[in-house]
């Protein structure tokens, strides 16, 4: 399992590098606000300020302490699932990659909060007038690795009740 472990380790570097990678290219290549169509009626690549979490949400809280907020319960998330993953027992393969998906996601977009307070987002999906919000790599990341950690938990076989 130890095997295992570094490659959830693995998956969440190469999740950070890449988000990263796509989040400066984003910010060197397009102006605050700016858009490149790639798929007429679906798909653009936008550059986004997220100041709040998934989705926007918070996005327009003025609250003063909402980034600090952020950043600690971003770190708590950040250890928590690496100790977890290092110390774990007998973790499922979804779970595990779920896991390091996660942990990867969660340390991109935590960073980007630590330097700037907010969250470059550049992935906006649509079809007519019903928009997604634009959501980045990170984001994409944390999502497929919920949904892993969904199905690990519904691929656990329960343990047989105990009668005495």
């Amino acid at each position: 399992m130890a095997d295992g472990r570094l490659k959830a380790y693995a998956a969440a570097a190469a999740v950070f590098g890449l988000d990263r990678l796509t989040k400066i290219a984003i910010e060197r290549g397009l102006a605050e606000g700016a858009f490149h169509r790639v798929i007429p009626g679906f798909f653009d690549i936008v550059r986004s300020a997220n100041s709040g979490v998934a989705f926007g949400i918070f996005n327009d809280s003025s609250v003063a302490w909402r980034t600090l907020a952020l950043v600690l319960v971003n770190l708590v998330a950040v250890i928590a699932i690496s100790v977890y993953l290092w110390r774990g027992r007998e973790i499922d393969r979804p779970t595990l990659w779920g896991l390091g998906l996660i942990l990867g996601g969660a340390a991109g977009n935590g960073l980007d909060r630590i330097v700037s307070g907010r969250v470059t987002d550049f992935l906006d999906f649509y079809l007519g007038e019903y928009h997604w919000p634009a959501f980045n790599v990170a984001d994409s990341s944390i999502v497929i690795g919920g949904g892993l950690l969904i199905l690990g938990m519904l691929r656990t076989k329960p343990r047989a009740a105990h009668v005495s």
